[in-house]
């Protein structure tokens, strides 16, 4: 009995290792990326590009990784890919290279590419690992993992401000080191991975559970689309263009933009925390609906406000919806039980899809009518959260805490 609990202690530290790995390469990759959308006004500014073109770039980053994460978990689902991941991060790291020294329009695009793809690799497989070292509850998981990469998104605008701005486009090559650092940890989490699915290879598995009618699926999977619509569409005129809102709106300089951005991008990776949890404890019908509709009252107010009250409206902003995504995700997982990269990848290449195409969208709007005509429409995106009414009970709320992963 003594090995037998020294044993399950192991196993538990390990798992935990193993989500914080991934946590930690999660905010890595993430920081690469929130670099990049945090440095578009020294673009912007250095290139002389329009808004259309910032949100172009916006879409081939996202859209790079919209398309090709369902198609890599489609792909990792049927052959589980563990040494992929250090490939992943550095696609990330020769993006931030290419960005950095780019002398023209097309070259900015280019690293776009090599970022999107970075995350289309990272996410499906290190979404899976963190539910198989779950121990059972995967909305904490989901949350562990998750905070990393809020947190590297939200770390990306105080970088940029207080080094990139007075260094200079260039000094966002430093931080290659820090993507070099990732492709270390991925390639020995991927040894961790693929221990783990030896392990579990040579031992006898739990029939998997039913599947649900294809109609359902079909049902939810379309109710979940117009909520992601609603979330991403909402955040990307945040995450893209909260900067020049605030320049514009309030006369501030670009530096302390960064640092209102980084109010909004703090309260998304505190949300990511809790989301999971409560998910797991609540049930993810009931954290989806309260998240997504819950931002309503203050993007109403937001455009509206005054400066003190715009950055906290903001903060409280990316706290309520960022609570959502990591029970979306357990909750796409529960729905098509067997296929944890596919969802996991349709789920963020959705993330990244639909911010992509709203970037883009959004910065013609900005072109023609203002940035401030796009936060007045934008203000009522949130009321799309109603359709979470029709969303199934997936779960049993606090009840599946120790099921196997």
């Amino acid at each position: 009995m003594t090995r037998a609990t020294a044993a399950a202690a192991r196993t538990a530290q390990a798992s935990f290792g193993a989500l914080l790995a991934a946590s930690l390469c999660h905010f890595l990759n993430d920081l690469m990326q929130s670099l990049f959308l945090a440095a578009y006004p020294i673009l912007k500014t250095g290139l002389n590009l329009s808004f259309a073109q910032v949100g172009l770039l916006t879409l081939t980053y996202q859209a790079t990784g919209s398309l090709l994460q369902p198609v890599i978990g489609l792909y990792t689902d049927r052959r589980p890919q563990p040494y992929s991941l250090p490939f992943g991060m550095a696609a990330s790291l020769s993006g931030v290279l290419v960005v950095a020294f780019a002398t023209h329009y097309l070259m900015l695009v280019g690293g776009a590419v090599l970022l999107g793809l970075g995350s289309s690799i990272f996410h499906p497989e290190t979404s899976r690992l963190a539910r198989l070292a779950s121990g059972g509850r995967h909305g904490l998981a989901q949350s562990i993992f998750q905070i990393g990469g809020n947190s590297g998104t939200a770390v990306g605008p105080l970088l940029v401000a207080f080094v990139v701005l007075p260094h200079g486009r260039a000094s966002l090559a430093w931080f290659s080191l820090a993507a070099l650092l990732g492709v270390v940890v991925m390639t020995g989490l991927g040894r961790w991975y693929s221990r783990h699915l030896r392990a579990r290879a040579t031992t006898r598995s739990a029939p998997p559970p039913l599947a649900r009618p294809r109609r359902e699926v079909m049902q939810v999977m379309a109710v979940l689309l117009i909520l992601i619509v609603s979330k991403y569409f909402y955040m990307a005129s945040l995450t893209s263009y909260y900067t020049f809102y605030m320049m514009h709106h309030f006369g501030l300089d670009s530096d302390q933009a960064q640092l209102a951005l980084f109010v909004f991008l703090a309260g998304m990776a505190l949300g990511t925390m809790i989301g999971g949890p409560l998910g797991d404890r609540l049930g993810r019908k009931r954290v989806i609906w309260g998240s997504i509709l819950g931002t309503l009252p203050f993007s109403l107010a937001l455009p509206w406000a005054s400066l003190p009250e715009t950055v906290v409206l903001s903060g409280c902003i990316g706290l309520i919806l960022a609570s959502a995504f990591p029970s979306i995700i357990v909750y796409g997982q529960e729905l098509m039980p067997g296929r944890v990269g596919m969802v996991s990848g349709l789920f963020f290449g959705l993330a990244f899809g639909m911010g992509g195409l709203a970037a883009a969208l959004l910065g013609v709007v900005a072109d023609y009518e203002g940035i401030d005509f796009v936060y007045r429409i934008c203000a009522f995106l949130p009321a799309l959260g109603l359709f979470a009414a029709l969303l199934p009970d997936l779960d049993r709320p606090a009840a599946t805490a120790a099921a196997p992963a």
